[in-house]
């Protein structure tokens, strides 16, 4: 955070999900001159994420109202997640803070390179940076492999849409606390609102199905699966994606669809769906 800037007049909501942060991130924000209103914040062992922080942020959300703050912030249980609101209550995701770092950054003449995501990124990130001549790429799921692309590639910032950020300029792994202030920066110098500084993204609606298989089952070597990826990626064009990925930890293949229309989405998702189920019964 610039040290000519401050949080005076502020008023924030933390939420520290009863744990690794409960003793330090309300600190941070207050030592900025915020006001801040602290929850999640008394953990006993037993209650870390339980219906709080950024895994479960409806409670941030009703704090935020309930105390009418500017901006409501939670973090997970290991503090290395964020997610944020707006005063009206609004979520914001990984997806969406990361862009107001990238923007923000380009605006102060910062950035180099471009920003790394995840498979699960939402295609409206994508879109939106590149309107900013912004370069991005996709790692598998997970921080760690965004960690890898942006050193393979030499960039500094990175994340998933979970709230796992990254800001290599600024620390060397995922910290809630720091890519909050990152945004909080980006909003004190451009006077605007969450709302405002990141309009110029939207998000496309994303469905994601999980079906259930048989242990060994290889869905690429299913022709009819196959057929059903290429013609829902026909429909959407240019303007929509899908993505089949099976879970590391379960029998499970997750089936995600995103593009601009809600309803097709849902659409396709379901067939591509369907037919993984069908065709993982009959193998």
């Amino acid at each position: 955070f610039p040290n000519d800037l401050n949080l005076r007049g502020v008023r924030i909501v933390v939420d520290c999900a009863h744990g690794a942060t409960y003793h330090i991130a309300g600190h941070v924000f207050h030592e900025l001159g915020a006001e801040v209103v602290s929850i999640g914040n008394q953990p006993d062992g037993m209650n870390i994420n339980y219906e709080c922080g950024a895994t479960k942020p409806s409670a941030m959300q009703a704090a935020v109202k309930q105390h009418r703050a500017d901006v409501g912030i939670a973090l997970d249980g290991d503090g290395d997640r964020v997610i944020m609101a707006d005063a009206d209550g609004t979520l914001y995701d990984g997806d969406q803070l990361l862009y107001a770092i990238a923007k923000h950054r380009q605006q102060c003449g910062q950035f180099k390179g471009g920003i790394a995501g995840t498979l699960m990124t939402n295609l409206g990130l994508e879109l939106a940076l590149e309107r900013l001549n912004i370069p991005f790429g996709r790692a598998k799921v997970g921080d760690r492999y965004v960690l890898e692309m942006l050193l393979a590639k030499g960039w500094q910032w990175g994340g998933e849409n979970s709230g796992h950020i990254v800001c290599l300029d600024k620390h060397t792994t995922g910290d809630g606390i720091i890519s909050a202030l990152q945004v909080l920066t980006a909003l004190r110098l451009s006077g605007a609102t969450l709302r405002d500084y990141t309009a110029e993204l939207i998000l496309l609606p994303q469905v994601l199905l999980n079906v259930k298989i048989k242990n060994g089952f290889d869905y690429k070597k299913a022709p009819e699966i196959q057929q059903a990826v290429k013609q829902a990626e026909s429909e959407l064009g240019a303007n929509g994606r899908v993505l089949l990925r099976p879970s590391g930890t379960e029998p499970l293949i997750r089936v995600m669809v995103e593009g601009k229309l809600e309803d097709q989405v849902q659409t396709l998702a379901k067939r591509i769906a369907y037919t993984v189920e069908t065709a993982a019964k009959a193998a």
